[in-house]
């Protein structure tokens, strides 16, 4: 499917370990990862504050069961491997990561080659 990113995506969940996400509900103001569409991938950002650890990466929405897979993490708290996420309410959201955006030169333009999807 297709890679979608949507402004303002915002969830919470209570999932532990490294797997899918069981996702719990849009958090106030924010639009829940439907917006997303089933079957599609987006950038992800997870955030468990009590702990002080956090994950970026892929996932596939799925609307059956409202999951989030992480399918490839490009950078964690956890030398940049799965974070095992323990009890408690994590943040959940949609986010563009660094590794994969492309910034203006000092020339004024963009730059002609740079790293997309962490590569």
């Amino acid at each position: 499917m297709a890679l979608v990113l949507k402004d303002r995506v915002k969830e919470t969940s209570t999932t532990t370990g490294t797997g899918t996400l069981t996702l719990g509900g849009a958090a106030s103001g924010f639009q829940s990862f439907a917006a997303i569409g089933n079957g599609n991938t987006t950038y992800y950002a997870i955030v468990d504050s009590a702990a002080g650890a956090w994950e970026v990466g892929i996932g596939t929405y799925t609307s059956s069961g409202t999951t989030l897979s992480r399918d490839t993490v490009l950078e964690s708290s956890n030398s940049n491997n799965a974070v095992n996420f323990g009890s408690g309410a994590k943040d959940v959201f949609v986010t563009f990561p660094a590794s994969v955006a492309a910034a203006p030169s000092g020339g004024g333009g963009l730059e002609s080659t740079f790293m997309l999807m962490g590569a």
